[in-house]
This record gives C-alpha cells, sequence and structure tokens, in this order.
C-alpha cells in the first residue's frame, strides 16, 4: 500500500521548504528592491520549480532537486564571477545610467533603458521631487531604483551649513521590554536599574505596565505604557536647569552694571560669557 497522496504533498513540500531555506541563505540577503532583472527571474524560476516539485506527486522528487539545486548554483557562481571582476559585473549586473544631468533630461540614455518621462517623473516623486529642473544629477541604478542629487539651493539646511554644532546622536536602546529590564542594554547606557526605577517615579508609572522603555543618546527614558489612557507627565528637570542658567547668566550681566568697581565687572562679565558658552553647549541637551 503507497502513501496517500496527500501525505506525500504534505512530505514534499517540507522537505523542499528545508532544502529551500539553505539555498536561499546561500545566495544571499538582497531586499526585492535591490534584486537584478536576472535575479528576479530566477526567484520566480526557483518559485516555480519549488511548486512543481511539491504537488506533482508522479513526478519524480529527486530530479526537481537536482533543478533546484543547479538554478542556485549557477547564479551563485556568476554572483562570485562578479565579485571578482568588474568587467562581467558591469556586463551582468548592468550599469548606473545617468538619466538628469544639470537640471536636463538624457532622453537618449533615457530611451535606451525603455522609459518614458512618466515613469521617471514618478521615481521622482517617490523622491519627493516634483520638478526636473531642481536636480542636479538623476541616476538610474541597475536594480530599476533612481537616486537623485538636488541642486545646492534646492537642498534642505543642515546645521553644517548655519555652522552649528550639534551633538552626536546615538541609537536609542530599548531597556524595558513588556514589563521586564533588559539588564545587558540597560548597562550599555551607563545607567543602573536603581536610575531606571527612580526615572518610573518620577513619572508615576510601574514597571509591569511598561510595554516598551527606551533611553535615548541624551539619557531620557521614554516609555510606552499598556493603558494609552493613562497621560504621562512630561519631565522638566532640563528646562528647569536651561532657566536657572540663562538665570545665573542675566543676574551677572546685571551686576556688570550695577557695579562701579572696573575689575569686577571684568569678573561679572567674563563669567556671564563662560554661562553663555555653558548654554550654547548644553542647549542640544537640555532642550527638548
Amino acid at each position: 500500500m503507497g502513501v496517500p497522496n496527500w501525505l506525500e504533498v504534505i512530505l514534499r513540500s517540507l522537505t523542499t521548504l528545508v532544502i529551500l531555506f539553505f539555498l536561499t541563505k546561500m545566495l544571499g540577503r538582497k531586499q526585492i528592491t535591490q534584486l537584478t532583472l536576472f535575479e528576479y527571474i530566477i526567484g520566480i524560476a526557483i518559485g516555480g520549480i519549488v511548486a512543481k516539485i511539491s504537488t506533482d506527486v508522479n513526478g519524480n522528487f529527486l530530479n526537481g532537486i537536482y533543478s533546484l539545486i543547479i538554478w542556485t548554483l549557477v547564479p551563485l557562481a556568476l554572483t562570485f564571477i562578479s565579485l571578482k571582476s568588474k568587467k562581467f559585473r558591469n556586463f551582468f549586473n548592468g550599469e548606473p545610467v545617468i538619466v538628469i544631468k544639470d537640471g536636463k533630461i538624457q532622453e537618449d540614455h533615457l530611451t535606451k533603458e525603455k522609459y518614458t518621462v512618466d515613469d521617471l517623473t514618478k521615481l521622482l516623486r517617490k523622491k519627493n521631487t516634483f520638478s526636473v529642473a531642481d536636480v542636479e544629477f538623476a541616476v538610474l541604478e541597475s536594480n530599476g531604483d533612481l537616486n537623485v542629487l538636488l541642486k545646492k539651493e534646492k537642498q534642505p539646511i543642515t546645521p553644517t551649513d548655519i555652522q552649528l554644532n550639534v551633538a552626536p546622536g546615538k541609537e536609542p536602546r530599548t531597556v524595558i521590554s513588556e514589563g521586564m529590564i533588559l539588564d545587558e542594554a540597560l548597562a550599555y547606557t551607563g545607567f543602573n536599574r536603581s536610575w531606571l526605577k527612580a526615572e518610573l517615579e518620577k513619572l508615576n508609572v510601574a514597571l509591569d505596565n511598561v510595554y516598551i522603555g527606551q533611553i535615548d543618546s541624551y539619557g531620557k527614558l521614554t516609555v510606552d505604557i499598556y493603558d494609552d489612557k493613562i497621560q504621562l507627565p512630561n519631565s522638566q528637570e532640563r528646562p528647569l536647569l536651561m532657566a536657572t542658567l540663562k538665570k545665573c547668566q542675566a543676574d551677572l550681566e546685571m551686576f556688570t552694571l550695577a557695579t562701579e568697581s572696573k575689575s569686577a565687572q571684568v569678573m561679572y562679565k567674563n563669567n556671564a560669557l563662560r554661562i553663555n558658552k555653558m548654554i550654547e553647549k548644553l542647549k542640544p541637551f537640555l532642550i527638548e
């Protein structure tokens, strides 16, 4: 008595799934949007083979597996060759093409890649660019993505443009997850459990009620709680510290005007300037 068809389909599918998992691990981690046309075709072909050998109970299972391995190893070999040879890589994957230069569409390049103006403007809109004249360069990558460099006067202002020093940002660390303290992540931030519990007390939040808690690059704890109806109080420590520093600066400037002693005036003025420099350095940390 043979194996029932439904059971054979299940066994074939599970076996194919395991094999496919390891084969795709070999191929790498490229996102769908990063695939070249050839890699996209390979993916479709492998999907078709998997469906065929999983459900075709009358077909030879091993022959299907051999085919699947070939369709995986050949692209893998081509990928290794591409890593070693730039000429082969350009031929195999294609080269980036400039489709806009100095605000002018390169019609010949666009036609060669079989793109219309509508296709180009659609890709530009995805980059939040609505005018071709605003573009310095636009490069069509081999995977079909469009990278855009706006003209200098159309680019957003950055802190560097206005010579503003900003504190370096770091990745926020999740230190509480579903009511549990993550000690390893907490240690990485330089804080301990006592500090964390004190911060939770300031927010009047119980640890068990915290769904996720994160510490940002400035050492501030933010939490999301299970009960969204509860309004969390805003921390006032940093604004109060900034206000205190500004008051000290203002007092020193007032003392400078109030005294008749030249040496005292110089002392008050210099200290007022020192506090002002301190305020400028601390602004990124104290202003929320």
